[in-house]
């Protein structure tokens, strides 16, 4: 239901732009560094060429893929020193070229913040992360007071998502409802 960007989710780039990646550790002694990949479309690297990392748009002279990182040359990055500046930046790119999702599917920045309702229009708290579980995702929605709400991500308890209006719609299982 939901595509991962952790970074995203914590509100690192903002919604008009989606993070793909984050700086590591300098590679090497000619500017070259490690990047790891944050999207669930690691290909997306395959072609590019430039990415914003932080607030500057960079161009991307080389990289290959080592393991489960890439390494990654920069034009005007070409010192061990000017390499480690960009450690901890994350790589992003404008939201308009965000890989595609199915119907039905969103990332996880999109549903981060949405205000969720029950089916009667009862306001249930807002949806401050997305737990990644392996059978299906789970939103941790808190209603202010401190009280946590755990969502699973399923057709049948989350009924409608509007992110243009900024809400979800959920019919919460049984276990989850209050008795008073």
């Amino acid at each position: 239901m939901t595509k991962s960007s952790p970074s995203e989710a914590k509100g690192a780039a903002g919604k008009d732009r989606v993070i793909i990646g984050k700086v590591g550790k300098p590679h090497g002694v000619r500017g070259e560094v490690n990047v790891y990949p944050l999207t669930d479309f690691p290909e997306r690297f395959d072609d590019l060429d430039e990415v914003a990392v932080g607030e500057a748009v960079l161009t991307i002279e080389r990289l290959k893929w080592q393991g489960g990182r890439l390494v990654v040359s920069f034009r005007g990055v070409d010192s061990r020193e000017s390499a480690a500046e960009l450690t901890g930046e994350f790589l992003s790119l404008p939201r308009d070229k965000a890989a595609p999702l199915d119907e039905g599917e969103y990332y996880v920045f999109d549903i981060v913040g949405l205000k969720a309702y029950d089916e009667s229009g009862n306001f249930l708290g807002e949806v401050r992360e997305v737990l990644t579980t392996g059978a299906n995702d789970v939103y941790a929605v808190a209603d202010g007071s401190g009280k946590e709400l755990l969502i699973p991500a399923l057709k049948q308890v989350v009924r409608k998502i509007d992110l243009a209006a900024g809400k979800m719609i959920v019919r919460p299982l049984p276990e989850y409802e209050s008795d008073g």
